[in-house]
């Protein structure tokens, strides 16, 4: 079986046996929070069990690396909704160690890329059109400076509110412990 099917199997008895109720919530946080966290699977469960969060106590934005990279981007924008309105107050960026955008080699990425089926003439043009794919895919060589910069970035957007604390983290993912890197009080 194919592995959507698989997934539509399993829902339908989920909605069947009303699992779903076990997960009811609202769309506003309860507890009034934004959290960036980084993509690594090993964080889904994890990362909220070791901040005492159950189901709809913040809203996660997820991006590789745990980085708010662009001020107009969408981990932007969806900080900025879930201030302006679904009344979340706090915001915490969690990155963690050994995270694969960390070190990592866009060149490799791009060959990659184009063993899988891009043609080289794409990447050219998006690169004659003047933007850096490298740039875009490149990670980052220390932890604390990236969490530091989104922290940053997030804090000085100018749609931002001045009194919203934007803190910073890092996670093992191998024991759930937090480290701050910036706190936001």
């Amino acid at each position: 079986m194919k592995r959507l099917h698989e997934i539509l199997a399993f829902n339908k008895e989920f909605v069947r046996k009303k699992e779903f109720e076990a997960y009811k919530t609202s769309k506003f946080p309860d507890k009034k929070l934004v959290i960036v966290s980084c993509m690594d699977t090993r964080l889904s469960d994890l990362l909220l069990k070791a901040m005492n969060l159950k189901n709809g106590d913040a809203k996660i934005i997820k991006s590789a690396g745990a980085t708010v990279t662009h001020p107009f981007g969408s981990a932007m924008r969806s900080i900025l909704v879930a201030i302006y309105e679904l009344q979340a107050e706090e915001i915490c960026v969690i990155a963690h160690d050994g995270c694969g955008m960390a070190g990592i080699h866009p060149e490799k990425t791009i060959q990659t890329m184009i063993e899988r089926g891009v043609p080289r003439d794409t990447i050219d043009t998006i690169e004659r059109c003047g933007f850096h794919l490298k740039d875009w895919l490149s990670g980052f060589d220390s932890l604390e400076e990236s969490v530091k910069q989104s922290v940053d970035l997030i804090r000085n957007h100018p749609l931002m509110l001045p009194d919203i604390p934007v803190h910073g983290l890092i996670i093992d993912p191998e024991t759930g412990r937090l480290d701050t890197i910036v706190e936001g009080y």
